[in-house]
């Protein structure tokens, strides 16, 4: 009987486990260590995991029995796919599952909910409100109506986000050198990334992470947005050069920078942007929680668990 180790079964599908118990014995645990999935890998075949772990060679060499790894997101950096491959297991996520994944909206209502905060200052004027304090003046924010936003990757989510921005009557420009066919005929196509930054009031982040989008700004690039531009992203946090992203918010030069993903999650003490927002506001920075919604969750659990029955059985 197979055996599968689901490492983040906090709230996990109901529906999607009973699919799972269908064809194997399924442990479930929501509160494992790295040392304990490292102890408890050598006797599971399917390793089920979201974001919590790093998937890297140290682990697979010790998982003498395991063949797949299951995860539910698009982006595969806390997985050593090289390794993966070299060891000949197989990872099943949901990069490229495009019809599917046009059905979740999550992490662009994410990357709204992140602008709006950082244009209206939410978190920091909640947080007065919190300490017995009531100063609306310190608290005046901007208005999104006509302001230019940029969109850097024209996926499903970029689309999604287009469509919001014009809802708050935005002007959309957009750059993917291969973007998602689309209805809207309100959005200004820029021809290159530059173009699209010298036109970005508000920079919002859609690409992939691999290696050709690592640090894909950095300080030429942010030095391109307009003076006082804002910066969202949702997407990967190794997109952006963090150091270079807090010297532009030092210089002046950015105004604003909201996020939900870090180059290092594993390490937040590595992370240049999260010191300088513990002293600063112009930052938000979320624990990369864009897609992680209940309704997205189950409905990509579920999506996840079948696509392993379908390739177990297809294995046989």
């Amino acid at each position: 009987m197979i055996r599968i180790l689901n490492a983040e079964s906090l709230e996990y599908s109901p529906d999607a486990l009973a699919i799972l118990q269908e064809i194997a014995i399924v442990d479930s645990f929501s509160d494992l260590t790295p040392a304990d999935l490292y102890t408890l890998i050598p006797n599971y075949d399917v390793l089920i995991t979201r974001l919590a772990f790093q998937i890297d060679a140290r682990l697979m060499d010790h998982a003498v029995r395991l063949h797949t790894i299951v995860t539910a997101t698009t982006g595969l950096n806390h997985i050593d796919l090289a390794y993966a491959q070299h060891k000949q297991i197989k990872v099943l996520s949901l990069k490229g599952e495009l019809e599917f994944l046009r059905t979740i909206p999550s992490t662009a209502e994410h990357t709204w909910a992140l602008l709006l905060s950082l244009v209206r200052h939410i978190p920091h004027a909640y947080q007065s409100v919190l300490d017995n304090q009531w100063d609306r003046d310190r608290f005046r924010g901007n208005q999104l109506l006509g302001k230019p936003l940029g969109i850097l990757g024209f996926g499903r989510i970029g689309e999604k986000v287009a469509r919001y921005a014009l809802a708050f009557g935005m002007k959309v420009y957009a750059y993917d050198p291969n973007p998602v066919e689309t209805s809207l005929t309100e959005i200004f196509w820029c021809h290159s990334m530059e173009e699209l930054l010298h036109q970005s009031e508000v920079l919002s982040i859609h690409v992939p992470f691999d290696s050709t989008t690592h640090h894909l700004l950095s300080i030429h690039e942010l030095m391109q947005l307009p003076r006082h531009a804002l910066i969202i992203n949702t997407a990967r946090g190794g997109i952006l050069n963090e150091q270079d992203v807090v010297y532009a918010l030092e210089s002046g030069h950015l105004r604003g920078v909201a996020v939900d993903v870090l180059e290092d999650e594993y390490q937040l003490n590595h992370s240049p942007l999260l010191q300088y927002a513990r002293n600063h506001a112009n930052v938000i920075i979320t624990p990369h929680i864009g897609g992680a919604t209940l309704e997205a969750m189950a409905m990509t659990e579920v999506f996840m668990a079948n696509k392993l029955v379908r390739y177990l059985k297809e294995k046989r």
